[in-house]
């Protein structure tokens, strides 16, 4: 039923980024769910239509946010898959990266890592990082992993030389599988 609902959607009929007095949207709420394979599809389908990266009224939370808080790890991808800002920050300065830590999601923690211009150093409104979080919540190996990356990273940027030019990182998108 969801299905047919999102395939007779005409523009300004379906509006999937009105928010709810709670200040979430459909894609939001979408993004809270758990699916199996087939119903992915019409999630996929309902992030085409609307906007990713928008914030939730209240919290400023993102889709990517409450689907990692949720740990609903193929949602997530779907998100990193249709353009959702890893580095997109909430009301208290939160990231992604900090929300996965502080759950210890592992998995992921690394699917964040790797995509194009995760910033793991980023600070939220009290001076805090994601390892910070990681280590403050117990979280040994989402920790572990961070720290790794952070020195990997450094060690990375210091043996580039100045006169190397920035490889071009393919674009990415969502692509529209309905």
């Amino acid at each position: 039923m969801a299905k047919f609902a999102l395939n007779q959607c005409l523009p300004g009929v379906c509006e999937v980024n009105i928010q709810n007095r709670a200040g979430y949207s459909a894609l939001m709420l979408a993004a809270l769910t758990s699916v199996g394979q087939e119903d992915m599809a019409v999630i996929q389908k309902l992030f085409t239509m609307g906007d990713v990266n928008a914030k939730a009224s209240q919290t400023g939370q993102t889709a990517l946010m409450l689907a990692i808080s949720h740990g609903c790890q193929d949602t997530v991808a779907a998100l990193l898959e249709c353009g959702a800002d890893v580095n997109a920050q909430d009301a208290d300065g939160a990231t992604a990266l900090m929300c996965a830590s502080e759950y210890g999601r592992l998995d992921t923690v690394q699917l964040l890592l790797s995509q194009p211009g995760c910033d793991p150093a980023m600070l939220d409104n009290e001076g805090t990082s994601a390892l910070a979080i990681a280590l403050e919540a117990e979280q040994d190996e989402v920790a572990t992993l961070l720290h790794t990356h952070l020195i990997l990273s450094q060690l990375g940027s210091e043996s580039q030389s100045s006169s190397e030019s920035p490889t071009a990182m393919p674009s990415r998108g969502c692509s529209d599988k309905w």
